[in-house]
């Protein structure tokens, strides 16, 4: 009995092991592939802010749907960074298409993880545009082997985690908000 044991005891680590591999951790929450984009961002104490913001601007159900997309999601510290009062100001109902605008320009149609973002990186010559779902074009780019990413005011993000695959598509982590014209 006790070798029973001892041997249920390694299967569940080995299992642990491989699900932790597959579901990575993202604030505080493994990411279920097999679940949605929301159903997973709404466990992630990271993007409690980016989470509020989808939910105001009605976006819950799109990015629950059959996608695929690609999301750079910023985390609330990237939110905190922004000019005090802008995410209260992009909350409010009537700064609903503004918020949306912004909410959109984080999306990209389709699944590109890492490996693809860096392969379309190098047939650029150092760069790639992305064309987001609100319209307009994101800059990715490697500095120091990290993607990074440059919005139409010049802004940047850095892509902090990567390939958080969804049943829906793929969230990267990023460290700051990018923004569209």
């Amino acid at each position: 009995m006790k070798l029973w044991k001892q041997i249920s005891i390694g299967l569940l680590a080995v299992t642990s092991l491989a699900l932790a591999g597959q579901n990575p951790m993202v604030g505080g929450a493994p990411m279920y592939s097999n679940k949605d984009i929301i159903d997973n961002a709404v466990n992630s104490k990271d993007h409690t802010t980016l989470v509020a913001a989808v939910k105001a601007a009605g976006l819950v159900e799109t990015l629950k749907g059959t996608g695929p997309f690609t999301v750079f999601a910023p985390t609330n510290e990237a939110f905190a960074k922004l000019p005090a009062g802008t995410v209260d100001t992009l909350l409010k109902p009537e700064n609903k298409d503004t918020l949306v605008k912004v909410l959109t320009y984080h999306v990209v149609a389709g699944r590109i993880n890492a490996a693809q973002l860096k392969q379309q990186i190098k047939a650029g010559k150092g760069k790639a545009a992305l064309k987001t779902v609100q319209g307009g074009t994101l800059t990715a780019s490697l500095k120091d082997g990290k993607i990074m990413l440059t919005d139409e005011k010049g802004g940047m993000a850095t892509v902090t985690i990567a390939n958080v695959m969804q049943s829906n598509g793929v969230i990267h982590v990023i460290d700051s908000v990018v923004q569209p014209n």
